[in-house]
């Protein structure tokens, strides 16, 4: 079932003239519950591929595009345009468009001393921060918007064998809605 399809319906004068319309109510809103969002074994890690949409996805993983909203859902995306990966030329465009400059200065990286020694520290773009940090790694702009592109790139995916039951669980939160 489409994500449209389980939506509600209401009534709503769009042009102001008093003549009212039924429509699809996209302002519903349906909060995935904590103990589902938290449980590593419903879900599956995926790359998202250059270019692929959640509707290639839904159909390769559940054989259903019309499944694609689930996908959203799992991973909190409610804007696909920022938060949904780039393809590779909408990207280049992105970075060309944002900054004068890609190649240069986002900010000055150090390692962890301590803790998880595996992460990095952001210790700001200016030059006193280079000089206080004089190890520091440069990060450019391109390499700063490419990081975020690989994180959000790794998307999580309701099991198969789970998906019916979530389909149905959120029927059911729509229902409750109303």
């Amino acid at each position: 079932m489409s994500y449209f399809e389980i939506l509600p319906k209401i009534y709503y004068d769009s042009k102001g003239d008093g003549k009212f319309d039924l429509l699809t109510n996209i302002m519903t809103r349906v909060k995935l519950r904590d103990d589902v969002k938290n449980d590593i074994f419903a879900y599956d890690y995926y790359d998202v591929q250059d270019g692929e949409t959640p509707e290639m996805i839904a159909h390769k993983y559940y054989n259903d595009p019309e499944l694609h909203w689930t996908i959203l859902i799992a991973n909190n995306i409610t804007d696909y345009y920022s938060e949904w990966p780039m393809s590779v030329q909408r990207f280049e465009e992105f970075v060309n468009d944002k900054y004068d400059n890609p190649a240069g200065i986002h900010h000055y990286e150090i390692n962890a001393t301590s803790g998880d020694t595996t992460k990095t520290i952001d210790v700001g773009s200016g030059l006193l921060n280079r000089a206080t940090y004089p190890s520091s790694t440069i990060v450019s702009n391109y390499t700063y918007e490419t990081r975020i592109q690989d994180k959000i790139r790794r998307i999580r995916l309701i099991k198969p064998e789970f998906i019916g039951q979530f389909v149905d669980e959120f029927e059911e939160k729509v229902d409750e809605v109303l």
